[in-house]
């Protein structure tokens, strides 16, 4: 097997060959890091290469396959670090100029998972400034490009991560998301994104913004996200939040029968605009689950057209403690677009938000309510394909000078109300840009969001799909 393909090869296919001891993780581990010194520059999905920290681990990975310890979960798979997450003796730049020289003194717990799990990490990944955004740009990195079309959006806030998963820099990428940040970038760029349940994976520091931000897989394999999912959850300690469940065998469950369930199709929700090729490819992709035995019915949920005004008045609120503390040393290094809705939210009084907050909550039981009477929604996973990233909306649609969610409806509501969701890659545009299909479930239902998205994977396979612009990147290199 050539080299380069290496980075492309699932987790579970990595454990198999260094069981039969046919790939050493040493041998992977180079070859993963060969790659992102040959293809990253261009790509900009890294803002550090950890060498001696992943052929460290790769070497006591080799160990334990050569049958000195029983090998872990995680054994030798490399693995990429969201740049937002704690990690110890590590800078945690978030992509802020305010806290570019961070480098805290404790890992996440997710990130300490991961560790103990096996995994060997390669690097940490690009993200807008403190995530605030879904667009793959922030004023310390730079562009971020989506690895199907330069200049391009990967969509974010865990853009690095999807572009690495999508590019070969191995098979698994931490992400998080607080209103999409998991499922756009798995949209724009081409992978399987999963954000479980709010609290199946642990999250330290809590967010200060009402529970909406959870921690998620990037990969290319359902298969891949299940693994890393079955590392990194269960409770902890430190998150309050965090679901009492221990993690369950998810890879191991994905096989499942999906005739009877029934399944929601909601093209809009009842308001949002869609791209005319985003709702072609998604009515089509929804056909599959009717093809695995499921009745699918279109929906139109009463609870859509209550999203918008709800979402806009908590991102801004969620962010004014943290990034208002910056921005009277700050404000001229910082994200334009954050300044602006930062000065926006600063009129928000304690009423109002209390006040909102009644109204979300009643918004959330009604989301609950609906999954009573489904077992899954499927949606489009973005309004947009991925469009140039300089900008904060796409250039035929309403310009704004911080409200880029008007592209994203469908993601928020599901960290309002904390469900599991995914974005699966289901079909390219007439241009060749990735487009995501969102499969929704009941809260606490992630192994039934997985089964679904593995039963789709089957019928639609796209893991042979390539990114062009990564792809001349190599081939320019290697000449």
């Amino acid at each position: 097997m050539p080299q380069t393909d290496l980075g492309f090869l699932s987790a579970t296919d990595l454990k198999s060959l260094f069981r039969r001891r046919e790939l050493s993780p040493v041998e992977v581990a180079n070859a993963v890091l060969d790659r992102i010194g040959a293809i990253d520059p261009p790509l900009n999905a890294m803002t550090m290469v950890t060498h001696e920290i992943a052929l460290k681990a790769a070497g006591a990975a080799e160990e334990a396959y050569a049958g000195k310890r029983p090998p872990r979960l995680l054994e030798g798979i490399p693995l990429t670090i969201k740049d937002m997450h704690p990690t110890a003796g590590l800078r945690t730049s978030q992509g802020s100029w305010a806290t570019v020289d961070w480098v805290p003194d404790t890992d996440a717990p997710v990130i300490s998972r991961l560790y103990e799990a096996g995994g060997v990490t390669v690097g940490k990944t690009t993200v807008p400034e403190f995530g605030w955004k879904g667009v793959s740009q922030s004023p310390v990195s730079g562009i971020t490009h989506n690895p199907w079309r330069r200049g391009y959006n990967a969509g974010a806030s865990s853009a690095g991560a999807a572009v690495a998963a999508a590019s070969g820099f191995g098979p698994l990428h931490l992400g998080s998301d607080g209103g999409g940040s998991v499922r756009m970038p798995a949209h724009f760029c081409g992978v399987y994104g999963l954000k479980p349940t709010y609290g199946r994976i642990p999250y330290w520091p809590v967010p200060n913004n009402d529970y909406a931000t959870h921690m998620g897989p990037l990969t290319r394999t359902v298969a891949d996200s299940a693994l890393m999912l079955e590392a990194m959850a269960g409770p902890h300690p430190w998150d309050h939040t965090s679901c009492e469940a221990q993690p369950e065998p998810y890879a191991q469950m994905l096989a499942a029968d999906l005739k009877g369930k029934r399944i929601a199709f909601s093209p809009d929700l009842g308001h949002a605009r869609v791209d005319p090729e985003v709702a072609e490819l998604t009515a089509k992709a929804v056909k599959a689950f009717e093809d695995l035995g499921a009745t699918v019915e279109l929906v139109t949920p009463g609870w859509g057209p209550l999203g918008p005004e709800l979402a806009r008045f908590f991102w801004k609120a969620g962010y004014l403690a943290r990034g208002a503390t910056y921005l009277p040393q700050w404000r001229d290094r910082m994200d334009p677009g954050l300044v602006a809705m930062l000065d926006e939210a600063k009129s928000i009084t304690g009423e109002e938000y209390h006040l909102m907050r009644l109204r979300k909550l009643a918004y959330v039981e009604q989301i609950h309510r609906f999954f009573q009477n489904w077992d899954l929604l499927l949606t489009p996973a973005v309004s947009t394909p991925a469009f140039p990233a300089h900008l904060l909306q796409p250039p035929s649609w309403p310009q704004h000078p911080w409200d880029w969610l008007m592209w994203a409806e469908f993601s928020y509501p599901f960290n309002l109300s904390g469900n599991p969701a995914a974005s699966i890659p289901c079909g390219f545009t007439t241009d060749g840009l990735p487009v995501g299909l969102q499969i929704v479930g009941p809260r606490f239902d992630d192994l039934g969001v997985l089964q679904a998205s593995a039963g789709f994977e089957t019928v639609r396979p796209w893991q042979q799909h390539r990114p062009q612009f990564a792809d001349r990147n190599e081939e320019r290199g290697a000449a």
